[in-house]
C-alpha cells in the first residue's frame, strides 16, 4: 500500500530530508542529522512537520457529556480555551489513546490523538456517541506544524504576531481559521499551529525565513523521540497501549475518580485499592550500551521487566530508558525493596548494570 504525503512532503525534500514509514505515513526521520536537530530544539528552536497526527471535532449539547464518559481526566474543570491531557480508557482499563483535548466551550471540543490510534479511536467515540454530540474527524483536513524550543515565542511572534506569541500554557486560541496552542512534547516551550493543508507549506516557509536567523532547525521523528524520552514522556505503543492502564504507566494523575462515572473506572478503582503488580520506571545504563524497546530487565539473574523506549540521550550524554518492572523493584536508586538487588539490561547477550532513575530524565532549564 502507498504511503501517505503530508502537504509539506516537497518542503521536506528540498530540505534534503531522509524519510521513514511511520504508521502509514512518509515523513522526515533527519535532515541533518538527529543529534544536531535535538540540541537545537534544546538550545534555539525546531520546526516539526506533525500533519500524520489526528484530529477528532466533537459538537453538540452532548459534546461535554460525550467527554466525561470516554475520559479519564475531567472536561468539565477545563476552562474555555484551554488544553488538557487523558487517556482514554476500555472496560478493562486498558488504555486505547493517549490523547489531547482542546476545550473551545461546552458543546465544542478538539481531541489530538495519535497517528496509529485515529480509525480505533474514531470508531470508538462513535460507538459510545449519544444524540446530542457529533464526532467528525478532521484529520485530512487540517495539517500541524510545531515550533519547540527556548526561541520559540520569538519565532511565533515573527509570523503571528506578539498577541498570539503571548499565549499562556495549556491554552488555544483560534484566529484566521488556524487554531494555535501553547503545550509540547519535548520538555520545552513550544506551540501548535493547526491549519488547512493547503495552506500548510507558506506557514513553513514562513516559519523557516522568521526562525533562520534565531538558529532554528526543521526536525525529523528521531529528534523527536530522544527528546520525548529526556522528558520522560510516553510514546503509544512503546510505552503504552490497550493492555497496560494509566496507574501502571505512572500517569495516575490523569484519572479523576471524582467523576461520577467514565469507561474503566471500575476496573481501575479496583486496580487502585489492590495496588499496581509492575510500573513504568525510568532506568539509566551504568555501563556503555543502547537499551531498545524489548530488552529484558533483570534481578537476581531472574526477569523483572522489559525496556518499552530507550536511546543515547545527547543533552546528558548517557544512555537512558524507559520500561516496566515489578512493583517492588521501581523505588528510585540501583537496589530493589528489602535489599541492595544490582539491576541489569540484557542487549545482545550481554548484562549491563543499571539503576532505577527519577522521571524526568531532562527538566527545562534545570
Amino acid at each position: 500500500m502507498d504511503t501517505i504525503k503530508t502537504p509539506l512532503y516537497e518542503a521536506h525534500q528540498r530540505l534534503g530530508a531522509r524519510f521513514i514509514e511511520f504508521h502509514g505515513y512518509e515523513l522526515p526521520l533527519e535532515y541533518t542529522g538527529i543529534i544536531e536537530e535535538h540540541l537545537a530544539v534544546r538550545n534555539q528552536a525546531g520546526l516539526f512537520d506533525l500533519s500524520h497526527m489526528g484530529e477528532i471535532e466533537v459538537q453538540g449539547g452532548d459534546a461535554l457529556r460525550l467527554l466525561q464518559r470516554l475520559i479519564t481526566n475531567d472536561a468539565e474543570r477545563l476552562a474555555d480555551r484551554k488544553i488538557l491531557y487523558t487517556p482514554l480508557c476500555n472496560p478493562q482499563g486498558g488504555i486505547i489513546d493517549d490523547v489531547i483535548v482542546y476545550r473551545f466551550n461546552r458543546e465544542r471540543f478538539l481531541m489530538v490523538v495519535n497517528a496509529s490510534n485515529i480509525q480505533k479511536v474514531y470508531e470508538w467515540m462513535q460507538g459510545n456517541s449519544l444524540p446530542g454530540a457529533r464526532v467528525l474527524d478532521r484529520s485530512q483536513e487540517l495539517g500541524m506544524i510545531a515550533i519547540q524550543g527556548p526561541l520559540s515565542q520569538s519565532v511565533v511572534e515573527g509570523v503571528l504576531g506578539k498577541d498570539i506569541a503571548n499565549l499562556s500554557h495549556h491554552a488555544l486560541v483560534e484566529e484566521g481559521g488556524m487554531i494555535v496552542s501553547r503545550t509540547g512534547y519535548t520538555g520545552e516551550d513550544g506551540f501548535e499551529v493547526y491549519t488547512p493543508n493547503e495552506r500548510c507549506p507558506v506557514l513553513w516557509e514562513n516559519f523557516m525565513s522568521a526562525g533562520k536567523p534565531l538558529g532554528l532547525r526543521p526536525a525529523g521523528l528521531g529528534a523527536r523521540d530522544t527528546l520525548r524520552l529526556e522528558a520522560g514522556l510516553l510514546l503509544y505503543g512503546n510505552d503504552i497501549d490497550d493492555n497496560t492502564t494509566p496507574l501502571e504507566a505512572g500517569i495516575a494523575w490523569t484519572v479523576k475518580f471524582y467523576k461520577e462515572d467514565f469507561i474503566g473506572k471500575e476496573t481501575l478503582l479496583s486496580q487502585k485499592a489492590s495496588g499496581v503488580k509492575r510500573r513504568l520506571v525510568g532506568l539509566e545504563l551504568l555501563e556503555r550500551g543502547i537499551p531498545r524497546t524489548g530488552h529484558p530487565i533483570l534481578a537476581d539473574s531472574n526477569k523483572i521487566g522489559y525496556v518499552t523506549s530507550g536511546t543515547f540521550s545527547p543533552s546528558l550524554q548517557k544512555p537512558i530508558a524507559m520500561g516496566y518492572v515489578e512493583s517492588n523493584y521501581a523505588e528510585v536508586g540501583a537496589s530493589a525493596l528489602g535489599g541492595p538487588v544490582p539491576l541489569l539490561v540484557e542487549i545482545r547477550g550481554r548484562q549491563l548494570k543499571a539503576r532505577i532513575a527519577s522521571l524526568p530524565f531532562y527538566k527545562r532549564g534545570g
